[in-house]
């Protein structure tokens, strides 16, 4: 990830407008802002959210609340909690996420 031109800047959050993404299970909330190439999301998924796909997609993510579990495609699993994150470069490994009890997310890709 390469930052330029991006003049110093600060986001209230609570300002941004969410969209709503299904998942197979429960829906993820995204307030999103870009900056160049770089996306930047709080995200929150519902109780019982399991997403609809397999992302190869690199993230930086950060657990704000709640408890993330990622399962990657070749079966291993992590679970976040506030103040754990992960990091993945694009195509490296495949992994999908699920939050039984609700999940508060920041997340750079």
């Amino acid at each position: 990830m390469h930052m330029a031109n991006i003049p110093f800047g600060i986001t209230d959050w609570s300002l941004i407008e969410p969209t709503t993404h299904s998942g197979d299970v429960g829906h993820a909330l995204w307030r999103t802002q870009h900056f160049g190439d770089i996306r930047v999301r709080m995200v929150e998924y519902s109780a019982g959210y399991i997403a609809d796909h397999w992302c190869k997609k690199g993230h930086i993510l950060l657990c704000l609340e709640g408890e993330l579990f990622s399962e990657l495609d070749d079966g291993r699993t992590f679970t976040l909690t506030p103040g754990v994150s992960y990091q993945v470069a694009d195509q490296a490994e495949a992994h999908r996420s699920t939050s039984p009890k609700g999940a508060k997310l920041f997340i750079v890709d």
